[in-house]
């Protein structure tokens, strides 16, 4: 199988921002390792099967699920234990794994921030496929400046999905995905912004960059819980949209 390239990110603090919810939360991260890039469609197609037109572009048209089965594939591939386990479409994560996985929301944030504080690591027509190339697809991987963990397209060109629920009061199974893809314009293209979908969904701009990271505990590491998700799937009251909005005043 084509390698999968990963750089090593150090323990940091990443505080996160749901502009939906007007709240901001600070997360204290361990360090981790991310793909330099998303999976490409032919490692993909190596790892679960599907075919390859474009062997360097992003792979799209994966869902969250199949997103989390191609980790474990990956796993096994190189001898790892996988992180994670199903009982029919609920999937558990093992923390303590050194498998591949989903990134959670704050190591993606933190990964691709790199230091920086704005909305972007650098000017967005240098580093990010967008509306404003005029692109009618995802392109192939690496071709804009990466930012400065060494890490390509994590702004723009596609989404990437990240292991944690969008908001389970409101939503029930939908998970986040982050970044942006080649037919949005500078606002949805942000660090901050969140979105998500449901865990079949599969959309062309969505695919996945794969984490590796095993932590000493059992249902909570790098800014998720699984307590606080079931904390927040019974919250009664009004419900929040819980992600980023096509347009707000308080970007």
């Amino acid at each position: 199988m084509t390698d999968i390239e990963m750089a090593a990110i150090a323990g940091g603090e990443v505080t996160l921002h749901d502009a939906r919810q007007k709240q901001r939360w600070t997360v204290a991260l361990e360090s981790f390792e991310i793909g330099v890039f998303a999976i490409t469609q032919q490692q993909a197609a190596e790892l679960i099967g599907g075919s390859a037109p474009h062997p360097l572009r992003p792979v799209g048209e994966v869902s969250w699920l199949r997103a989390v089965r191609l980790c474990n594939a990956a796993s096994e591939w190189e001898g790892l234990d996988p992180a994670y386990t199903f009982d029919g479409e609920a999937v558990s994560w093992h923390v303590d794994s050194d498998g591949y996985r989903l990134p959670t929301e704050a190591e993606w944030e933190l990964a691709c921030r790199a230091g920086s504080t704005g909305p972007h690591y650098g000017p967005l027509a240098d580093v990010a496929w967008t509306s404003a190339d005029g692109v009618s697809s995802p392109q192939d991987v690496g071709l804009k400046l990466p930012n400065l963990n060494g890490l390509f397209d994590t702004l723009g060109n596609a989404w990437e999905w990240c292991w944690d629920f969008l908001d389970p009061a409101r939503y029930d199974e939908d998970r986040v995905f982050r970044g942006g893809g080649f037919a949005d314009d500078a606002w949805s293209v942000r660090a901050s912004t969140r979105r998500g979908g449901a865990p079949r969904m599969s959309h062309d701009d969505v695919g996945v960059r794969v984490a590796r990271g095993g932590f000493d505990a059992v249902d909570a590491a790098q800014g998720w819980s699984a307590r606080a998700d079931l904390h927040r799937a019974t919250i009664e009251g009004p419900r929040p949209l819980g992600w980023t909005p096509r347009r707000a005043s308080d970007a």
